[in-house]
């Protein structure tokens, strides 16, 4: 899955660079993202001196050098891999409200050409918790994160507890993310299967954020056999 994702985007990247000479990428982080980061660097034929990335989300008060840090995280698994025209990080630890000031800046200068992304438990994309609010126009925006979303970030073992997790991130908005000319999601795992099935199967509602990937053109879902356990085949 990973390397079929890596080779969406790749395709993505190679002609946006054929078309106007650079490509914009939007990297997402979490468990969800490691194989497809892994496979991404290794992608063969893309011009990455050419390319601009962006952070989707990070958390309030995260010093980089945090184990959870998704700056941290970026940083060893894409950043530090590839030779990047440039990448725009989200600092955790400046004024958030300045972070996505600067952020929608430098987002808003050209198109995005793919955004990798994943889906929560909870169905949230980026660290737009439900209720998401699909109405705002701003690029990034500070949320609260939910018990739920904060509970997975301890099951999947990047904090040693609930009370560790931060209560506040800043995150790329759900119609920022809808702003990407292609939209590669991967969705590993069991744990992700209710929201893969709600995502696909319910109703369209900012109750469960990732639903609203049904409205964008130019989207493909990538799960696993346990992530997609609870669709038939008139779903998939």
């Amino acid at each position: 899955m990973g390397a079929h994702a890596a080779h969406l985007a790749g395709q993505a990247l190679r002609s946006a660079i054929e078309e106007r000479g650079f490509a914009r990428i939007i990297v997402a982080t979490g468990s969800s993202q490691f194989e497809v980061l892994s496979a991404l660097v290794q992608e063969p034929g893309i011009a990455w001196d050419r390319i601009d990335g962006f952070h989707l989300d990070e958390y309030v008060g995260l010093a980089p050098t945090h184990p959870a840090s998704f700056c941290g995280y970026l940083k060893e698994r894409f950043v530090e891999r590839v030779p990047l025209r440039s990448f725009h990080y989200l600092d955790g630890l400046a004024d958030p409200v300045a972070v996505c000031r600067s952020a929608e800046q430098a987002i808003r200068h050209q198109p995005v050409d793919v955004a990798m992304i994943g889906i929560g438990e909870n169905g949230h994309l980026a660290f737009n918790d439900p209720p998401a609010d699909f109405e705002t126009d701003a690029a990034y925006h500070v949320v609260p994160l939910d018990e739920a979303c904060r509970r997975q970030q301890v099951g999947e073992g990047w904090f040693a507890s609930l009370d560790d997790v931060p209560k506040l991130a800043i995150s790329m908005t759900i119609r920022e993310i809808l702003r990407a000319r292609r939209i590669v999601c991967s969705v590993p795992d069991a744990r992700k299967a209710e929201a893969v099935r709600a995502a696909i199967k319910g109703p369209l509602t900012n109750l469960l954020p990732a639903s609203i990937l049904r409205q964008h053109p130019n989207t493909t879902v990538l799960l696993d056999v346990a992530s997609a356990q609870l669709l038939t085949r008139s779903h998939a």
